[in-house]
């Protein structure tokens, strides 16, 4: 936005990707913060704390005078300490408050609004460029921070998650909890059921503090789900997609959008197409799978990076066919990523662990993947500027590494319960995929006891094995 270089003077690619990327620096930092504090304090109170951390690196934002570019930055790092504690307590608390059989759907609901958001963000921003003061810039930090003010004020009337009150020995309250979040007391004893051989361990993790918590989630029960769901969180942002997203106007324009005006408008349809493909995906996801939606989710948004490198390293871009593919990938690049990796990583990477280690996990995984989106949104424009096909290359095969490990070392996860998701890390999912590609390959007792785990999550599917082969 012109304005905004004009109010800080010129900004080189430098500059321009460490004000991108300050924000993710700070919030991964202080995610790891969020997950010891919301056992702690409470899901709601922490998700109220950084709001209001974040609204106040927003106004510090908003203040800044002309050429105070040290305090822009700044207040960027404090809204990203905001971030940082409330972004991924929330992903924690959409889980707990949701029955087994809807936890996808209500994840994907979540993801809606933020798409939401992305699309209000693009179009507020579309709009106050045609002003000609300061202001231009100014108006969509207040939009931020009229936001962060109602989700702090907002999260302090929602219920506790009954699960975490459960955790800290407030059972009759957790019962009052479920009643207020419309889950029947029959369905909220089945949820909690799957928790019961777990509570020794958490109270044992409660008493010890911040250290213990910590070193819960090495433990040789739970380690290779913190470390799929770390590698998850952190390479799904190798995928490229914050540097589509922060830099959409620049990559438009890069592959033929001559002005600023049309530049912004495409990315504002890039929100709206977000929006669109996010609906299906909220009325399937509970249907369609973790790990299948992750593998060919995967296959489409490595595709279309190699695609777009190949374009531009040969020199294809040259002509205005060349051109409009870039940017019809990009859309695909754009709705492969939404409909699945957008959903379905982050709630993988927080449901595969137990109540004890959820919230350390998931703060893990989201510092994980905010060091990857700064490295990302501070390299891009730079990267961009000695090459216009090396990031794409780069970015396709993160997400094709994504894709094979998947495959060999991804169980699914959806509506399976805690005893029986252990069993399933117990497994080999790459046998099963196999013997699915090659009827020949007779399954042996285990793998037919394994599908009997996902069967009973699923009881439309009784497991069936293979004829043999005479």
């Amino acid at each position: 936005m012109s304005q905004f270089e004009d109010h800080f003077e010129h900004l080189e690619p430098a500059k321009h990707g460490l004000i991108v990327s300050s924000i993710l620096l700070a919030a991964s930092v202080f995610s790891l913060v969020g997950g010891p504090l919301a056992d702690r304090i409470s899901r709601t109170r922490t998700i109220a704390l950084g709001s209001l951390v974040f609204v106040a690196g927003e106004a510090m934002c908003l203040g800044s005078q002309r050429g105070q570019l040290g305090v822009f930055i700044a207040g960027r790092c404090i809204a990203g300490a905001g971030e940082g504690l409330f972004l991924s307590t929330i992903t924690t608390y959409t889980l707990e408050i949701a029955p087994t059989h809807i936890r996808g759907r209500l994840s994907v609901t979540v993801q809606l609004f933020v798409t939401v958001g992305i699309a209000a963000g693009y179009f507020t921003c579309f709009g106050s460029q045609r002003l000609d003061s300061d202001w231009a810039w100014r108006i969509p930090y207040v939009v931020q921070i009229i936001s962060g003010s109602i989700l702090a004020c907002g999260a302090l009337l929602l219920p506790h998650s009954p699960r975490w009150l459960k955790h800290v020995g407030r059972a009759r309250e957790a019962q009052v909890a479920w009643g207020r979040l419309g889950v029947s007391l029959a369905e909220a004893e089945k949820e909690e059921e799957a928790a019961e051989r777990d509570e020794q361990l958490q109270a044992t993790t409660r008493d010890k503090g911040l250290k213990e918590t910590w070193a819960a989630l090495w433990r040789k029960d739970v380690r290779t789900r913190t470390i799929l769901g770390v590698f998850l969180m952190g390479l799904s942002n190798a995928s490229g997609v914050d540097g589509v997203l922060y830099y959409a106007p620049l990559l438009f324009s890069q592959a033929g959008l001559s002005s600023t005006t049309a530049s912004f408008l495409a990315s504002g349809v890039t929100g709206l197409v977000n929006i669109a493909v996010t609906i299906p995906t909220l009325m399937y996801s509970d249907k369609w799978g973790r790990r299948p939606s992750t593998i060919r989710g995967g296959v489409g948004i490595a595709a279309s990076m190699l695609l777009i490198g190949t374009l531009y390293a040969s020199r294809a871009t040259d002509a205005k066919a060349g051109k409009i593919a870039v940017i019809a990938l990009i859309f695909v690049f754009l709705v492969s990523f939404a409909m699945s990796w957008a959903v379905v990583i982050r709630v993988y990477a927080s449901e595969i662990q137990p109540m004890r280690t959820r919230a350390a996990a998931t703060a893990l995984s989201q510092a994980a993947n905010w060091i990857v989106n700064w490295l990302v949104a501070f390299s891009t424009p730079l990267f961009l500027a000695k090459s216009s096909s090396g990031p794409y290359f780069l970015f396709g095969g993160c997400s094709l590494a994504v894709v094979v490990v998947c495959f060999f070392f991804q169980p699914e996860s959806r509506g399976i319960s805690l005893e029986d998701l252990d069993r399933a890390f117990e497994g080999r999912p790459w046998d099963l995929s196999l013997k699915g590609l090659v009827p020949c390959l007779r399954p042996d007792q285990e793998d037919i006891e394994l599908r009997d785990v996902h069967a009973t999550a699923r009881p439309d599917r009784l497991p069936q094995a293979p004829s043999p082969v005479e």
